[in-house]
């Protein structure tokens, strides 16, 4: 009887490795799109588990619905407003801002923090394409190697926003995957990210001030997005994203599978601006206040909740669907008052575009991890591990990292760790916001070539191949280790 109980442990977690390497091997070698190998993914493990056509289905289309119930609207939401933002021109602004309070010395500190905190409603690849020219043109006044380390804060800043920061899509995903309270991942995400950012952003400064960055061999002619190399782009606006360099040209990139985190192509709607001059200049901190505001009616309601304090107005205002679309109700009004109507209809289609694959993907990633659940891994893995928590923790983040370097998208790769290691957690009492927070770092170990961002990053700020590999691999890598030795501590008191 043993004996039986070990063999079949044995075909559930091999038949689990083999349909997460089926994953990964249909992305990688077959170019095949990740939402449909997600979904093959998931249907060989139910069926190989002896979940049978029927729990198989169920596990597929219930897991789907499930996370999109919990997080389809947040996604929406948060895209919408970002797109909002971005047309507005709030960005620009706000990076001018940082400049006149920060001081040049200060600011890649305050750019790591502002891109993976403030600004992380904003898609993914056009919160690159805005900024990059932005920093570009501000490294010259930061001092010495002042190219290196602005491209090495901006990598770091949008890589941990996306997993930690709610409403990062990566941060949101994970939670809806692990069932956190969207207000306890934005509190602990908070306290994740802002040490991490600044830890890692100073370690690069220290690397590449002694030495190891050299302008003749990691620097060349930065490539405008849509202008011809050495042609300098005199607004963010003129840059499209969809004009990363082609293979063959300099920094050539080989074709992605596309995903909301730039781990592949990049969506031809992303980037799409509105020409024409605001109607008033409104001040910056009335473009930003509505989604401050949400975040905060989250972050209020999750405190008082860890507190057992019940006040309805706050509990119903508090409600993350709530705060944010107030937060998107008061910044369409803000834009619309700001910038006419044309400019809102023109953010909102471009929202809807960008968050359609965002939403696609975050549903077939609750698909899987719903099946992995239902397969019965977590009591299997439950056994393997005691309650102390640091070996799962790792082992979670190990497993995101195998995954990131195998595909190349962070999303997607911290999704399928969490969803491996989901079940686990109510089997050793590891609180599921921990999962979701080691998950997210892991996913950002060893950012490289398979990354648009990595390719975004490469052509737009001037490095070469060399350079980007030292400022986005090195440095976000740096920031992964990073985050998950700022984890393992809260693991003590969550």
């Amino acid at each position: 009887m043993l004996r039986g109980i070990i063999v079949s442990d044995t075909v559930i977690v091999v038949n689990t490795a083999v349909a997460v390497l089926a994953v990964v091997v249909l992305i990688v070698r077959f170019r095949l799109n990740p939402v449909l190998s997600l979904v093959i993914g998931a249907v060989y493990l139910g069926l190989t588990a002896g979940l049978g056509v029927t729990g198989t289905v169920d596990a597929v289309t219930g897991g789907f619905g499930d996370i999109l119930a919990d997080v389809g609207l947040l996604i929406a939401f948060g895209v919408l407003t970002g797109a909002m933002l971005h047309h507005a021109g709030a960005i620009e602004r706000l990076v001018s801002a940082l400049l006149t309070a920060c001081g040049p010395r200060g600011m890649p500190y305050a750019t790591a923090v502002t891109v993976s905190t403030a600004l992380q409603s904003i898609f993914v690849d056009v919160l690159l394409v805005i900024s990059a020219p932005l920093a570009r043109r501000i490294a010259p006044r930061i001092g010495d190697k002042g190219l290196p380390r602005m491209a090495t804060a901006l990598a770091i800043g949008l890589e941990c926003g996306i997993v930690f920061m709610v409403p990062g899509v990566g941060a949101v995903a994970l939670a809806g995957v692990l069932g956190v309270p969207l207000g306890q991942m934005l509190i602990l995400g908070l306290v994740v990210v802002v040490p991490t950012v600044l830890i890692a952003t100073g370690i690069m400064s220290v690397l590449l001030r002694r030495g190891w960055w050299d302008p003749a061999r990691d620097e060349q002619e930065p490539v405008a997005a849509g202008v011809p190399a050495g042609a300098e782009a005199h607004s963010p606006d003129s840059a499209a994203p969809d004009a990363a360099p082609d293979a063959g040209s300099a920094g050539g990139r080989p074709t992605g599978t596309g995903s909301p985190d730039g781990g592949g192509a990049v969506p031809a709607a992303v980037g799409t601006t509105v020409s024409g001059t605001a109607r008033r200049e409104l001040p910056l901190a009335l473009l930003f206040g509505p989604l401050l505001v949400g975040l905060l009616l989250i972050a209020a309601g999750a405190v008082l909740d860890a507190a057992g304090i019940t006040h309805p107005v706050i509990a119903f205002l508090g409600e993350p669907v709530i705060a944010l679309l107030l937060a998107l109700i008061g910044t369409t009004a803000v834009v619309g008052v700001a910038h006419g109507r044309g400019m809102v209809e023109s953010a909102v289609s471009d929202g809807f575009r960008e968050s359609g694959q965002i939403l696609i993907l975050t549903g077939v990633g609750g698909s899987l991890a719903t099946t992995i659940s239902d397969a019965g891994l977590g009591e299997i893995l439950g056994r393997f591990f005691s309650a102390g928590t640091a070996a799962p923790l790792l082992m979670v983040w190990l497993i995101a990292a195998v995954l990131h370097v195998a595909i190349g998208s962070v999303t997607i790769s911290a999704i399928t760790a969490a969803g491996v290691l989901a079940p686990v957690a109510p089997v050793i009492g590891l609180a599921p916001v921990l999962i979701a927070l080691a998950a997210g770092a892991g996913a950002l170990f060893a950012i490289h070539v398979t990354s648009n961002t990595f390719w975004l990053l490469q052509s737009l700020l001037g490095q070469s191949v060399r350079g980007t590999l030292k400022t986005c691999s090195v440095g976000v890598s740096i920031a992964s280790v990073v985050a998950i030795l700022v984890i393992l501590p809260l693991s003590l008191v969550v």
